[in-house]
C-alpha cells in the first residue's frame, strides 16, 4: 500500500497539477533550480514534453538565474529569413508541435553562452512566452570606452569580463566560450544619451579594409589602435565593435499561430531579435529589446529587433521599446523571388536572391501569387499556386492552376500575397539604433499610432523591391498618426533615408501614371526637425500629409542633400493641408518631381 501511495505521489509531482482547467508544471519538479549554473536545456525539454501531453499547460519557473549552454543533441537545420544559414541552429528552449502552452518565467534571467537560439516556437499554436529576461554573459558584439583619440591613435578601455579579447599578430580578436571573432565595424554611441553620435552612422573610424590597423596593449584591458582613421571619435563615448555573424535569432517563430510575447526583456541576441516567419496572428506586448543598463551596456541586439517575414493574420505590437540595436527595430515584409526559367505555360523555376533569405517554404497549396514586372514593379497578374517544390536551398519550382501571364519573362519576380499581415504598432518607443526605425511592406491595413521615434536614420521607411534586397510588399492602406518624431531622427545617413518619413520603393523604370504604393495618410504627428527633409514620397497614389506640427530644432547641424520639407515624386492624388510650422523651420515648401501640379491639393501655413 505504501508503494502504491508513493507511486501516485511521484506521478502527481512529475505530472504537475490541474487548477481551473489549466495544467501547471513547475520546472523545479524536473530538478532544475535557479542559480546553479547547470545547463538548463535537458530539464526544460523534459518539462515541455510533459506539457505537450496536455492541451492547456503552464510551464512555471522560479525567479532567478538559469544558464543555457550549447548541447549538440539539441540542434535543428532551420532556414531563417535575413539570417546566415550555414549549419544547424543550436537550440535552447524548443517549443515544437505544442498546443496551448504558456511559459511563465516569473521574472527569471535566462543567460546564454555562445551562438545559440534562446527560444524557438515551431509549428505550434496558442503559445505565450512571458516574464522572461534574455541575456548573455559574453555578448557576440563588443564595446569599448574611448580614453583618447587622434587621427592616428585611439585608446580604448575594454571590460575584459564581459568582452574578453586577445591580440593576434597585432590585431584585435574577441574571444568567448569556444569562439573567436575579429571586429569588422565600428559604431559610436554617446556616453550620456546612449544615442549614436550624430553624423557618424556607418562611417567607421578605419579607412579602407580591416587590415590597415595595428593594436598594442598598454595594460590589461587598455589597448591602443594605430592607423589612419577617417574620423576621430569623441573621448568618453563608447565604440561598438561589431564581430561574428547573425546566425541565430533571439526568438524564432516558424509556421505557428496565435503567439504572444509579454513582459520580455531581450537584452542581447546573436542575430535578429524576434524573428517570425510564415506565422499567423502575433501579439507582442511590453517587449523590450534594449541594452542591459545594469551591466553598463550600449548594445542590445546584433541586428533587427522584430523581424516579421512572410506572416499573415494580425500582427499587433504595443508598448514595446527598442534601443542599442545594430539594425532596424522593426521590419515587416514579404520575400520576392526571381523567375529564372519559364519551363512551360504553368511551371516556373525561381530563385531566392538574397543570400540570407534562402531555403524557406515559400509557397503553399492555393496561395495567391503576384506576378511582378521587375523593371516597372507593377503587379501584372495574380494566380493560385498548385505546387511548390524545393530543388536546392536557393532554387525551387512553382506550378499554377492557370497559365502564367504572357508578359512575364525570366528576370521578373513573384510575391506571395497570402502571407502578408495586417499590422498595428501603438505606444512604442524607438530609441537610437543603427539605420532606420520602422520598415513596413505589406498590402494590408497598417496603423502606426502614438509612438515615439528617435531613430538614427529615417524613423519610418516604406520601401519594397524586386531588384536588390527582394523584400516585397506594396502598401495600400497605411495610417501614421499621433506619433512624436524627436530631433534624434535622421542624424546619420543610411540607405533609403530621404526624410524623417521616407517612402522609397526601388523602381528601375518609374511610371508616374502607375504608382507602386497607395493610400498613405500621415496626420496629427509632431516632427522635431533640425534638418530640411521631413517627408519624401516616391510613387504613391493617394498620399496625404495633413494636420501635422513641425517644430524647428537646433540640436544638430543640418547635413542632408535634400533642401525641401516635403518632396513628392511621381505621385498621384497628393494632399497637404492643415500643417503648422513653429520656429524658423528650414524649409516650409513642397518639391514636386516627375508629376504635374494638378496632382497635388496643397496649402501650407
Amino acid at each position: 500500500m505504501r508503494t502504491v501511495f508513493l507511486s501516485i505521489l511521484v506521478f502527481l509531482i512529475i505530472s504537475g497539477c490541474i487548477r481551473n482547467g489549466v495544467y501547471t508544471v513547475k520546472i523545479s519538479d524536473f530538478g532544475l533550480k535557479p542559480g546553479t549554473k547547470e545547463n538548463a536545456i535537458p530539464a526544460i525539454m523534459k518539462a515541455i514534453d510533459e506539457c505537450k501531453r496536455h492541451p492547456k499547460s503552464v510551464l512555471m519557473f522560479e525567479k532567478g538565474r538559469y544558464d543555457f549552454r550549447i548541447d549538440s543533441t539539441h540542434t535543428r537545420m532551420y532556414f531563417e529569413s535575413n539570417t546566415t544559414n550555414d549549419g544547424p541552429k543550436n537550440l535552447a528552449v524548443l517549443i515544437s508541435e505544442c498546443r496551448g502552452l504558456t511559459l511563465d518565467g516569473n521574472g527569471a534571467d535566462f543567460i546564454f553562452h555562445g551562438a545559440i537560439q534562446p527560444i524557438t516556437v515551431d509549428n505550434s499554436d496558442n503559445i505565450t512566452i512571458k516574464n522572461v529576461n534574455i541575456d548573455w554573459d559574453i555578448p557576440l558584439t563588443a564595446q569599448a570606452k574611448i580614453l583618447a583619440a587622434t587621427p592616428k591613435n585611439i585608446d580604448l578601455e575594454i571590460d575584459t569580463i564581459q568582452f574578453p579579447y586577445e591580440l593576434t599578430s597585432g590585431k584585435l580578436m574577441f574571444t568567448g566560450e569556444n569562439w573567436k571573432a575579429a571586429p569588422n565595424g565600428f559604431m559610436e554611441y554617446e556616453a550620456n544619451t546612449h544615442r549614436i553620435a550624430a553624423g557618424t552612422g556607418d562611417n567607421g573610424c578605419i579607412r579602407g579594409d580591416w587590415k590597415r590597423y595595428s593594436v598594442e596593449e598598454l595594460k590589461p584591458g587598455t589597448i591602443r589602435m594605430n592607423g589612419e582613421f577617417t574620423r576621430t571619435p569623441a573621448v568618453g563615448n563608447y565604440l561598438i565593435l561589431r564581430h561574428s555573424k547573425r546566425d541565430h535569432a533571439g526568438v524564432f517563430i516558424l509556421e505557428s499561430s496565435n503567439v504572444t510575447l509579454e513582459n520580455v526583456n531581450l537584452y542581447y541576441c546573436a542575430g535578429l531579435g524576434v524573428l517570425s516567419q510564415f506565422s499567423r496572428n502575433l501579439n507582442y506586448r511590453n517587449v523590450k529589446v534594449i541594452p542591459n543598463n545594469i551591466k553598463n551596456r550600449y548594445i542590445s541586439g546584433h541586428d533587427d529587433g522584430f523581424h516579421v517575414s512572410n506572416c499573415a493574420g494580425k500582427v499587433t505590437i504595443t508598448k514595446c521599446e527598442f534601443g542599442g540595436l545594430m539594425d532596424d527595430p522593426i521590419n515587416v515584409h514579404g520575400t520576392s523571388v526571381k523567375i529564372i526559367e519559364k519551363m512551360n505555360d504553368h511551371l516556373l523555376k525561381c530563385r531566392f536572391m538574397h543570400e540570407q533569405s534562402t531555403g524557406m517554404n515559400w509557397g503553399h497549396l492555393n496561395d495567391t501569387i503576384g506576378f511582378i514586372g521587375h523593371r516597372s514593379m507593377q503587379t501584372i497578374s495574380r494566380e493560385t499556386l498548385k505546387r511548390f517544390e524545393r530543388i536546392t536551398p536557393e532554387e525551387f519550382i512553382v506550378e499554377f492552376n492557370n497559365a502564367v501571364p504572357a508578359g512575364i519573362i525570366a528576370g521578373d519576380a513573384l510575391e506571395n500575397l497570402s502571407w502578408t499581415p495586417e499590422l498595428t504598432i501603438q505606444n512604442c518607443k524607438f530609441g537610437s539604433c543603427r539605420a532606420r526605425g520602422l520598415l513596413v511592406s505589406t498590402p494590408r491595413k497598417v496603423v502606426i499610432d502614438s509612438n515615439e521615434f528617435e531613430s538614427s536614420g529615417s524613423a519610418i521607411l516604406i520601401a519594397g523591391d524586386a531588384n536588390g534586397w527582394y523584400e516585397s510588399g506594396a502598401v495600400s492602406d497605411v495610417t501614421i498618426s499621433y506619433n512624436v518624431f524627436k530631433d534624434g531622427c535622421m542624424t546619420s545617413m543610411y540607405q533609403f533615408c530621404e526624410g524623417i518619413i521616407s517612402i522609397y520603393p526601388i523602381i528601375p523604370e518609374v511610371d508616374s501614371l502607375k504608382p507602386f504604393h497607395r493610400n498613405i495618410t500621415i496626420g496629427h504627428n509632431t516632427f522635431n526637425a533640425f534638418d530640411y527633409p521631413v517627408l519624401y514620397a516616391l510613387s504613391v497614389d493617394g498620399i496625404r500629409f495633413n494636420d501635422n506640427r513641425i517644430i524647428r530644432s537646433s540640436q544638430f547641424v543640418p547635413f542632408h542633400t535634400r533642401k525641401h520639407c516635403l518632396t513628392f515624386e511621381a505621385c498621384l492624388n497628393a494632399e497637404v493641408k492643415g500643417n503648422v510650422f513653429e520656429g524658423d523651420v528650414l524649409a516650409k515648401d513642397i518639391q514636386l518631381e516627375k508629376m504635374e501640379i494638378s496632382q497635388i491639393n496643397s496649402k501650407l501655413q
